[in-house]
């Protein structure tokens, strides 16, 4: 039945397919690029400098050029930028195609180190040159293993201008699909010796399903500092952790709020916005974006920054939102001059005056003019600031809107907010829940006088917001959540108490609310059996944090065994009853039963491995790149084919789970000058790396190997001319399908819903047996 249903499925899709190879813009061939409301409305509102109209039409109707970045925390960084550079676009730049040159990719020059690329290369273009097929494919695979994302322009601005450290606690609050989530991830780990940041990221959508996106995009990075939960951003709860033996209110350093907006910047690449945008989208939005934000700013720390982005250039949706806001916060929040942060990006500084325009083409510039029967979809938050001097000190020309034609970019907007103090409606309306056990002083953050925390508050959004659920399908939507999610902190107060150590998911009445229900996530105690063959295993050092490691079970064996960071287990133990979390820890054991009979029923996980490491201290093989290249590209190695240095240091060590390490060289540029982990499996004779297909990819091209694989069939092949390249690359080929195979299990087990019990485990454990015997 599901065979035949993704049958079916992919003959809908055969003509989406045929669009792609006709180029970017292809398939949209009934939908002209052509709104007339839209051309009168931005026209009127002179959001665009005179006489560049034109130039900003003319963009619009363009492909929008394809943007990748190099993920910047991951200690590869250099080496996949070096071969990029060396590799790639070097050919590209000598490449003619139907007497036409190829643009090569350009950096982004406002993004830091190089570490962003555009380029106007059309999927036309892509498939016609094998050369180019062997980049797309280098950058699906490296996509794949999380070391480049593919992102838009714009996209990258909002978690640059936060200015992340790694001890900042950071709230992302409508955070799917996730690419800015992995950025902030990224400079979290901006320090890749320190295992374990002060600093996390938790990463909010009110979509379910699309949570899962978001856990797929964050699981790539395989860090510990990140938690995937799903409420809806406008009443999102506030948060608990025991501080000093106290129950203290978690205020976020940092705060994303990347609101739902009505996309009118994204019509390069959403064709059908031409056909669909009208000035109600905005005003329907309006309302929700506000309450988003208000939530966003209750739950900054004082001194912490807030960016506030779009992906609409409407006024209504930004600057209106904005003024909202600074005018409520009464002095507790101000623009900050951001103006200096991005040398080489242009942008267009906040306006201070707009009109307002119904889908009909009626203007109203003022409150008093709007009839009561449009009160109910237009509201006065969403006119300009009256008071002149008022409107002055909100500094909204701090605010940064990024228009298509200036650098071939989307449309976006952009403002930076940073707390000054308590908002002003959470001092003078104080209400602390009956059977809480916070006190005034404990509601306050070390970094500042805090007033009780939003959650124990009165929920005031700005005067004149509109309260009630808008028709929007996707407010109301919603809307319809808000209403059902009890406020704030106080969600799941009369909740039975749960073992210590172990996070349930929250009560099915007050917060399963759609979607799957997830697994418990049960931390071990100190000292739990498991951890008897582990430590003697291993050798882990003493300062191994025991208490940070969890499962998804708290019956049966444990399958997987997970890690998150010290700050996290403080949210996870202390907020159980009060979020609703899809995800979050780095997988770092996996059982496997074959194991037992060497001594530990756990091998090591890759994902985890660079988290891990540093706390073992036995059972290492310090590798050189040749045996890299010998163990990714070999089934099951002799270990006679390793060097003397590491086939000496395998053969002391017993059989089981392994940690393949190299170390660079500075003396020798012409290796990889990043430190690679790998784990392995020792066998009776032979030895084999446990790393998955891309993954693999990845590091072979570190190592000179070139990995593409043709559509003929032919294998892989080797591009630094070694006698015996094309056939250990067929090996790899093979080796990948099993690889594949084994990580499509793990992705069940962890993304779907966490299901500890799945199959995984039977492929893991036959791999394991094929090679110990």
């Amino acid at each position: 039945m599901g065979k035949r249903s993704r049958q079916r499925q992919k003959n809908q899709n055969a003509g989406r397919d045929n669009r792609d190879t006709a180029g970017w813009g292809a398939g949209y061939a009934d939908i002209i690029k052509e709104n007339k409301l839209f051309e009168n409305y931005y026209k009127e509102l002179g959001l665009v400098p005179e006489g560049e109209f034109e130039q900003f039409m003319e963009a619009m109707r363009e492909p929008l050029p394809a943007t990748i970045r190099i993920t910047g925390y991951k200690s590869h960084a250099k080496e996949i930028l070096h071969c990029l550079k060396e590799k790639y676009f070097k050919d590209i730049q000598e490449l003619e195609i139907d007497g036409q040159k190829i643009e090569a990719p350009q950096p982004l020059s406002w993004y830091p180190d190089e570490q962003a690329w555009h380029t106007n290369m059309s999927r036309k273009i892509i498939r016609k040159s094998p050369l180019l097929e062997k980049f797309h494919q280098f950058l699906v695979s490296e996509t794949e293993s999380g070391n480049i994302s593919r992102q838009e322009a714009v996209s990258m601005i909002p978690p640059l201008l936060l200015k992340i450290e790694p001890h900042h606690k950071i709230l992302d609050m409508c955070a799917a699909p996730g690419s800015k989530t992995a950025q902030l991830i990224e400079m979290l780990h901006a320090d890749m010796d320190v295992p374990f940041p002060e600093g996390f990221v938790i990463a909010n959508d009110v979509d379910n399903k699309r949570c899962y996106l978001l856990v797929h995009q964050a699981k790539r990075l395989n860090s510990p500092c990140i938690m995937v939960v799903n409420h809806d951003a406008s009443c999102i709860p506030t948060l608990e952790i025991n501080s000093n033996g106290k129950k203290d209110v978690l205020f976020y350093d940092r705060i994303l709020c990347d609101v739902p907006c009505s996309g009118d910047g994204t019509m390069r690449k959403n064709i059908d916005v031409w056909k669909k945008w009208t000035t109600s989208n905005s005003l329907h939005l309006h309302g929700l974006q506000l309450r988003i934000a208000v939530r966003g700013v209750e739950q900054l720390a004082v001194g912490g920054r807030m960016v506030y982005s779009t992906c609409s250039l409407n006024p209504i949706e930004d600057e209106a939102v904005i003024a909202a806001l600074l005018e409520k916060s009464e002095g507790a929040l101000e623009l900050a001059d951001c103006s200096a942060d991005l040398p080489g990006l242009k942008w267009m500084p906040g306006v201070t005056s707009w009109k307002l325009m119904t889908k009909e083409g009626q203007w109203y510039t003022d409150w008093s003019e709007v009839p009561s029967s449009r009160h109910t979809q237009i509201r006065p938050t969403m006119f300009p600031q009256k008071d002149s001097e008022k409107l002055a000190s909100f500094h909204l020309e701090r605010c940064m809107r990024i228009l298509p034609h200036h650098q071939n970019t989307g449309g976006f907007f952009v403002a930076v907010l940073v707390k000054k103090a308590p908002m002003p409606w959470n001092k003078r309306y104080p209400k602390l829940r009956k059977d809480s056990k916070l006190s005034s002083s404990a509601a306050q953050t070390s970094s500042s006088k805090e007033a009780p925390s939003p959650g124990d508050t009165p929920h005031l959004p700005p005067e004149g917001s509109t309260e009630k659920v808008e028709r929007n399908s996707q407010e109301g939507k919603v809307d319809k959540e808000a209403d059902e999610t009890p406020e704030g902190a106080s969600v799941g107060q009369d909740a039975g108490a749960k073992p210590e150590g172990m996070c349930g998911p929250p009560p099915s009445k007050k917060m399963r609310l759609f979607g799957y229900k997830e697994d418990p996530f049960v931390f071990l105690s100190d000292d739990d059996p498991v951890f008897t063959t582990i430590q003697s295993f291993y050798d882990l050092s003493p300062d191994f944090p025991k208490l940070n490691v969890l499962t998804r079970t708290h019956e049966g064996k444990k399958r997987n065994l997970y890690m998150v960071s010290k700050e996290l287990r403080n949210v996870l133990l202390n907020n159980s009853e009060r979020m609703k979390v899809i995800n979050t820890g780095v997988k770092v054991w996996s059982r496997n039963s074959e194991g037992e009979e060497f001594g530990c029923a756990f091998r090591l996980a890759q994902e985890g491995i660079y988290t891990l490491q540093p706390y073992i201290r036995s059972r290492i093989i310090r590798v050189s790149v040749e045996d890299i290249k010998v163990l990714l590209t070999q089934e099951n190695p002799y270990l006679s084919k390793l060097e003397d240095e590491a086939h000496a240091q395998a053969q002391k060590i017993g059989m089981g789970s392994i940690v393949l390490k190299y170390i660079p060289n500075p003396n020798n540029p012409g290796e990889p000058q990043c430190p690679i982990q790998l784990c392995g499996w020792r066998g009776k004779t032979s030895i084999r790396a446990f790393v998955p297909r891309n993954e693999r990819f990845h590091y072979l091209r570190m190592l000179g190997v070139e990995v593409f694989r043709d559509k003929q069939g032919l294998g892989q092949k080797r591009s630094d001319g070694e006698k015996d390249g094309k056939e250990e690359a067929e090996d790899a080929a093979e080796k990948d399908e099993e690889q594949e195979e084994e990580r499509a299990a793990d992705k069940e087990v962890d993304l779907e819903n966490g299901n500890e019990n799945g199959s995984s485990e039977s492929k893991t454990d036959c791999g394991d047996k094929e090679t110990s015997s």
